[in-house]
């Protein structure tokens, strides 16, 4: 049972880190959200910290999830997934996926406005795959400055500094698989048989 226990904690970091590498926040932007210092933060991502109730309450509340979702509580026998959209600045994400660690998956959708914004190319580990479902996403990659309409799909290593938005004033709905640095889709197909 203790080692289960422990298990548990060793987990919380990273899951505290994939959180808020989603939300594209720094550390000194969830202090200042949260009032808990950038160190402390930093320990606890990193596992050099235990975490407390007193430090996960606001941290849960920062990243808008259930208090369960941040040391992934024993699963209660739904095998439903419950997406709980996060809106942030134009921009509505969705995780369809709930461990952190491998590839993620979100469905995001860019509200009318986003593309009124001057372009704030980011970088960080990580390969991203995405696929436009409904809207033209403009995507700034590095220099290529390009247009997806529905249908399309970009991969990218995510050091490489990159930008979404809207290509014009209607909303863009995108799927989004993030993984590790270095891991990449790959697809395999045989011929059948005869």
């Amino acid at each position: 049972m203790e080692d289960e226990f422990n298990t548990v904690l060793e987990e919380v970091g990273p899951r505290l880190r994939t959180l808020r590498q989603r939300s594209g926040m720094t550390l000194a932007t969830l202090s200042e959200t949260t009032g808990i210092t950038v160190s402390t933060l930093s320990r606890l991502e990193s596992g050099h910290r235990r975490p407390t109730l007193e430090l996960l309450l606001p941290l849960a509340k920062a990243y808008d999830v259930p208090l369960d979702e941040l040391v992934n509580a024993p699963s209660t026998g739904d095998p439903r997934v419950y997406m709980r959209p996060v809106h942030r600045d134009h921009m509505t994400v969705i995780p369809l996926t709930r461990k952190p660690g491998g590839l993620q998956a979100f469905k995001q959708i860019l509200h009318p406005g986003n593309n009124d914004r001057e372009p704030d190319l980011r970088s960080h580990e990580g390969y991203h795959w995405l696929y436009v479902l409904n809207g033209r996403l403009r995507l700034i990659l590095g220099e290529h400055d390009l247009v997806l309409p529905p249908g399309e799909v970009a991969e990218f290593d995510t050091h490489l500094p990159h930008w979404f938005g809207n290509a014009d004033d209607q909303p863009v709905e995108y799927l989004s698989i993030l993984g590790p640095q270095g891991e990449r889709f790959h697809i395999r197909a045989r011929p059948r048989g005869n």
